[in-house]
């Protein structure tokens, strides 16, 4: 599992939309939280820093100051006396990072955007670059109009997506220590898609019948599933489930997720083939950037 919990705030309601989350699993899994928040003074007369100070006429100190307030109150909002907070100076992204490099498993808590809405914290800008550089275990959450910022979130099932690599099942015990801690079921998907050759060797002299060949891939994607089900139901998951679906992979698990309320998806940062699968770029964030679901994204080692 992790060590810590890292969340970083900017002061705007739509940051404060990760709390919830971070209430949940400080709850449920007593690990140590600290609450950061980061001011770049050089980069003050584009940005704004949401707690209550003007920044254009205010002296990095006074920003401090008021920024501790903020995150002193943030941090009495949580049930666990323990919750610490920090402010730090420097862009966003680095300072996140920095925070987190000391232990890698460290878990990074964090709202796609916050403090100036779509412009500040968008994907491409300081959660994507988070996303790209960190190896700390990475829970991102999709800011909406209707989320909430205060009390806990509901997590009622894991979605945990598998190509039948190693890289790809190597989240498998976080998944499963997350599934027992929070008392709910375990889903694991599984797609499969049409492979190029089909379409090479599909017609003419190498002609093959495309309805039994798909068949099959699908049996085997469902019993590499339902065997991967009975070793996670030894561990002490009792409520497991298999899905298997054809199509892209990004399109699928964005589906499946969405198919009930409050599901997380984790899922690793490449599988089949390496970086040229499951590359950022690719799936995991095509995933990040297109579903409404929380997303908790291992880095594979």
């Amino acid at each position: 599992m992790y060590t810590k919990m890292l969340v970083p705030l900017d002061g705007s309601k739509t940051a404060e939309q990760v709390l919830p989350y971070a209430r949940l699993l400080t709850s449920r899994f007593h690990k140590p939280l600290e609450l950061i928040a980061l001011i770049d003074a050089v980069g003050m007369e584009n940005e704004s820093f949401d707690i209550g100070c003007t920044p254009y006429s205010t002296p990095v100190g006074q920003l401090i100051r008021c920024g501790e307030q903020y995150l002193q109150s943030i941090a009495a909002s949580f049930d666990d006396p323990g919750v610490t907070y920090a402010i730090q100076q420097g862009p966003a992204a680095e300072g996140i990072n920095q925070s987190a490099e000391e232990d890698a498993a460290m878990l990074i808590a964090i709202c796609t955007h916050g403090r100036s809405g779509i412009h500040r914290w968008l994907l491409g800008s300081v959660a994507e670059k988070v996303l790209r550089a960190t190896v700390n275990p990475l829970l991102i959450v999709r800011a909406g109009e209707q989320s909430k910022y205060d009390g806990s979130s509901l997590l009622r099932s894991i979605v945990v997506p598998l190509d039948g690599s190693l890289l790809a099942e190597s989240v498998l015990p976080f998944a499963i220590g997350m599934a027992k801690s929070l008392d709910i079921p375990l889903t694991l998907l599984r797609v499969y898609e049409l492979p190029i050759t089909a379409f090479m060797f599909g017609h003419g002299y190498y002609a093959f019948e495309m309805k039994p060949f798909m068949q099959l891939v699908k049996e085997q994607a469902r019993e590499y599933l339902e065997k991967k089900a009975r070793e996670i139901q030894k561990l002490g998951v009792e409520r497991v489930s298999c899905v298997v679906r054809e199509g892209l992979s990004a399109d699928q698990i964005i589906k499946c997720a969405a198919e009930a309320p409050d599901q997380l998806i984790v899922l690793c940062s490449h599988g089949r083939s390496g970086v040229r699968r499951w590359a950022l770029g690719s799936v995991t964030e095509t995933v990040v950037r297109h579903t409404t679901n929380p997303v908790l994204v291992l880095r594979a080692k």
